[in-house]
């Protein structure tokens, strides 16, 4: 290997350690507004709800598409919430090409029977998928504030009477509450994925939230004023996040959004890791689309100071983290032969050895997020210990998927809007198998993950004729993470 191709290396890889390292410490100053918030929450003003004057109209919107498995038991819950039936109007936005369309028709009719104004809207086509659903509804939506659910989202029945009570605050656009999990346990994927999502809700929205910095609508399980989407622009279906475009273009214009860790609205956790891809691929994709998108217009707002803009380029670029970080994972073996080739390049080694840094970093800020929810008992914290390096080694298996997802967000290739199969699993007894919305084609990423298997076998050889085990651990996750990947994928289609 020539020394200016080990110049590249190491530049390349050095950047990318740096932009993590940066990361790294974002999310510790969101650790650190997050634990400030929890000792000095404000009282904030209410609706009274006893007074008919304050009790405001609401539309609930429930976006479908194919959801033959759990779209009854959406309906069923959604009817069961608690609120005056005068003020409440409950819009089915259903883009379904299947025989669910009959299932849900059946259904709607009998609510309505029971005096609930609730409407079974179709479009004929599914322009723009989720966001034009929403924004064909709003159209003729009657209530002043616009609760979304999706259709794995269960909402207990005073969800409404916690949330909508906020917008009192003139200035409040959005109500935003916090993701539970029905199926937390059901195997290892579910679990990684429940830890992941309960550190954004906690640590990242909260810690956002309490400094007013931006955060984002998460597509569901939250209220919107409908006068805030209007000044915003209203949905547009460019995104693949539509709900973080939205969310950007509203705090721009100085709309406020609260967050309510308190109020949990359990929902149901992709079961197998085909499901989980689309919803990854689709989160990461709509995420790079969204910096591209919107980054320009933070950095140059008049309107917002520079602290709640770095924390929005970073909340921007959070699924490019995953790219940064493949990078560190694929140049890691060169750097090791390059560190034992060249003696006089032992400093950079020193100097980028702060991932290490960034990794207890993260570690300690999941930690508070994990004891949140979990508890904080010495048993808690050695199951933590394994949850993390468990989701640190899952994640890393992920970032090629996930890479690939950020780059066409970021060339600005187009693609569908690929929905999460939903399963209805409850507890451990319940199957996924004959689901028949489960993609059926292997993804050709999976070659590559093998592949990739393999190449971190080869840097954990490496250690041993080089006498050097300080990349070991990183590669030995690196390798079971990509191989949970591979054969979950493999299993999950037999």
């Amino acid at each position: 290997m020539g020394l200016t191709i080990a110049y590249i290396i190491i530049g390349i890889y050095s950047l990318a350690l740096l932009l993590i390292f940066f990361y790294s410490l974002a999310q510790l100053n969101l650790l650190l507004n997050y634990l400030g918030y929890k000792k000095t929450q404000k009282l904030a003003p209410k609706f009274n709800l006893l007074d008919p004057k304050e009790i405001p109209s609401v539309t609930i919107q429930l976006p479908i598409y194919n959801e033959e498995y759990v779209v009854e038991r959406l309906l069923d819950n959604i009817s069961k919430i608690a609120y005056p039936k005068s003020k409440l109007e409950i819009q089915v936005l259903d883009d379904s090409t299947d025989d669910s369309v009959h299932q849900t028709a059946e259904r709607i009719a009998e609510l309505q029977e029971k005096g609930l104004d609730i409407k079974h809207i179709r479009r004929e086509n599914r322009q723009g998928y989720k966001a034009g659903a929403l924004k064909e509804g709003l159209k003729i939506a009657k209530g002043d504030f616009i609760a979304i659910f999706d259709a794995d989202f269960l909402p207990d029945p005073d969800w409404l009477k916690k949330t909508v009570v906020y917008f009192k605050d003139e200035e409040i656009g959005v109500v935003q509450t916090r993701w539970g999990h029905i199926n937390r346990d059901y195997s290892i994927l579910t679990r990684i994925q429940a830890f992941a999502l309960d550190a954004h809700f906690t640590l990242e929205q909260v810690g956002r939230n309490a400094k007013g910095h931006f955060i984002n609508f998460n597509g569901t399980a939250g209220i919107w004023r409908k006068e805030c989407i209007l000044d915003a622009g209203n949905w547009e279906g460019d995104t693949l996040t539509e709900d973080l475009d939205l969310s950007y273009r509203a705090q721009l214009k100085n709309w406020k959004f609260k967050y309510l860790e308190d109020v949990e609205t359990p929902a149901e956790l992709p079961v197998v890791i085909s499901a989980a891809r689309s919803q990854q691929f689709r989160w990461n994709k709509g995420g790079a689309e969204n910096f591209r998108k919107t980054v320009l217009n933070v950095i140059s707002a008049k309107n917002i100071p520079f602290k709640t803009k770095f924390h929005g380029v970073m909340h921007l670029l959070n699924s490019s983290m995953f790219l940064f970080v493949f990078l560190v994972a694929i140049l890691s073996i060169p750097m090791l032969y390059i560190k034992n080739t060249y003696g006089h390049l032992d400093w950079i080694f020193e100097a980028t050895s702060f991932f290490i840094v960034s990794t207890i970093i993260l570690f300690i800020c999941y930690w508070f997020t994990y004891k949140s929810i979990q508890g904080s008992s010495l048993d808690h914290f050695i199951d933590y210990i394994k949850l993390f390096f468990t989701f640190f080694s899952v994640a890393l298996g992920f970032s090629l998927h996930n890479t690939v997802a950020v780059l066409e967000g970021h060339m600005g290739k187009r693609s569908e809007f690929v929905r999460t199969p939903k399963f209805n699993i409850n507890n451990l007894t319940d199957s996924w198998k004959g689901n028949k919305y489960l993609a059926t084609k292997l993804s050709p990423n999976m070659i590559l993950e093998f592949a990739l298997m393999v190449y971190f076998l080869f840097g954990m050889y490496s250690a041993i004729p080089l006498n050097d085990f300080g990349l070991f651990p990183f590669h030995f996750m690196l390798f079971l993470g990509f191989g949970f990947v591979f054969f979950k994928s493999l299993t999950s289609k037999v």
